[in-house]
């Protein structure tokens, strides 16, 4: 694409004697070839600005900045107010703007933001309609899927995913959104159809401050609905999917009547316009009855366990009833849908007692998942976690007051600390438990899932939480390969003798 046509009405850039053709976007300078755009992005860490010249020398042929600074010779510079906002318009223009051609939902809240956007994807494709997934664990273009580097990925990247959707017959793209992602800007210029809002809990205070900037954050998203582009497979009425049952829904829903979009609820409650009754639930699974306040009413068997998951699975079936999907064809589809790697996970490798590995590392979700394991063991329950380093250090003491009251039994480990000391860590954990009551500290976090699991007897259930589906530690600047899911398997074949 000619640079005056990508860089019309976005910056201002001195008409130099060429328009050069630019061949793509970059907004890291390592990866800048003859001929690219480079976009410099000012970071909490890094500002783009210091790597222009770098840029430059690998042959861009422009660059967007926002800071006054001079252009080699034969380097047109593009000045914009905002790099990170310009990068969102330059990458919709320069990729045709994809998300204006599928139905895009978006997926929002502190916890199952994983869970549900898989459950909609499985949904969509059981029923015809091909979708593509961005989220925390992968990105599934229809063509290829890519392991993730964030929950939601920068602009650019999102409108080449997209693309690449469009490219390969996606109808529908499902995405988690996080609050990052919408301060940030990263989701701007992405023509939402459908906003789905989970739930509202304790996390990334280190980075919004105060619970309400970070409900703030999370309302963008519903306001964003207002936008309204595309044809063929855009919806002709946006929606907003609230969960009810939380009491930030109602914040939610004004934010998308404002944007003119129709609010779809549900919840465990009968007034929600979905809400599931007639639960049950087992280590198998869940199967529960889902009625709507229209008289409309559907049987879901799922292998999914845990309340939580019955949540996660009303958000994608209100999600997909908002695309066209009718109750009955989600219902079918759910039965089909295997669950999530590193969500409630089970680990069976023949010992008669139960273990699960889940991405819980926020309060409200530990909570969550010890619950759901309360709920369907006989036995004890133990627990396994950690706290990450250089994250918000709040949530820290209340999660060791949730493991404390709900598990039989508590070990304190490490997660990925990252620059902080271990047991530093472990130390604020502990502040919020009794000591000496029912918990021990072991740093090592293989060693701690091995001595849970030597603990465990016929019944009990061993919950290792904080990592899930990561298969990797932070330890300083080091990177290991770890599995939480590989750990326990080790462990139980060494204790069963195999």
């Amino acid at each position: 694409m000619k640079l005056s046509k990508l860089v019309d009405g976005i910056g201002e850039w001195g008409r130099g004697p060429s328009d050069p053709e630019i061949n793509k976007i970059c907004y890291d300078s390592r990866q800048v070839a003859n001929g690219d755009m480079y976009v410099a992005l000012i970071g909490a860490k890094l500002d783009g600005h210091d790597f222009i010249a770098s840029a430059c020398e690998r042959g861009a042929a422009a660059v967007v900045h926002s800071r006054d600074c001079e252009m080699p010779a034969g380097v047109v510079g593009v000045k914009v107010p905002d790099s990170r906002d310009a990068l969102s318009k330059l990458a919709t223009r320069f990729y045709h703007d994809p998300s204006s051609r599928i139905t895009v939902i978006g997926v929002t809240g502190t916890k199952g933001k994983t869970t549900t956007t898989y459950l909609i994807e499985h949904i969509l494709n059981e029923c015809g309609i091909k979708c593509g997934l961005m989220g925390t664990i992968q990105y599934r273009t229809g063509a290829r899927t890519m392991t993730a580097g964030n929950t939601t990925p920068e602009s650019l990247d999102i409108a080449s995913y997209m693309s690449e959707m469009v490219e390969a017959g996606c109808r529908a793209a499902v995405m988690e959104v996080s609050s990052h992602a919408l301060v940030q800007g990263r989701v701007s210029d992405i023509c939402f159809d459908v906003g789905v809002f989970t739930n509202l809990g304790h996390d990334h205070l280190d980075y919004h401050l105060t619970f309400e900037g970070y409900a703030i954050a999370k309302a963008k998203l519903f306001s964003s609905l207002s936008q309204n582009r595309g044809g063929a497979n855009k919806l002709p009425v946006k929606a907003a999917v609230l969960n009810a049952d939380d009491q930030y829904s109602g914040f939610m829903g004004r934010h998308a009547r404002e944007a003119g979009a129709r609010s779809i609820t549900y919840g465990l409650q009968k007034g929600s316009f979905l809400y599931a009754d007639d639960i049950r639930k087992g280590l198998g699974g869940n199967t529960f009855t889902v009625r709507t306040i229209e008289g409309e009413s559907v049987e879901v068997t799922t292998k999914l366990m845990g309340s939580f998951n019955i949540y996660n699975c009303l958000a994608a079936m209100g999600a997909c009833l908002a695309a066209g999907i009718g109750l009955d064809r989600s219902a079918a589809a759910l039965a089909s849908f295997e669950g999530v790697p590193g969500r409630f996970q089970r680990v069976d490798a023949g010992q008669d007692f139960a273990v699960v590995v889940d991405y819980a590392h926020t309060p409200d979700s530990l909570e969550n998942v010890l619950r759901t394991a309360r709920d369907i063991t006989s036995g004890r329950l133990i627990s396994v976690f950690g706290c990450g380093g250089d994250r918000d250090r709040t949530k820290r003491p209340k999660m060791g007051a949730v493991s404390q009251q709900l598990a039989d039994y508590t070990l304190l480990t490490s997660d990925n600390p990252r620059s902080e000391d271990p047991m530093a860590i472990i130390r604020e954990i502990s502040e919020g438990m009794i000591p000496g009551k029912a918990y021990e500290v072991e740093p090592d976090r293989r060693a701690a899932i091995k001595k849970a699991v030597r603990l465990a007897r016929q019944g009990d259930l061993v919950v290792i939480a904080g990592k899930g589906h990561e298969t990797y530690q932070i330890k300083g600047q080091t990177t290991v390969h770890f599995d939480d899911r590989e750990e326990a398997a080790s462990a139980i074949t060494e204790l069963l003798g195999k």
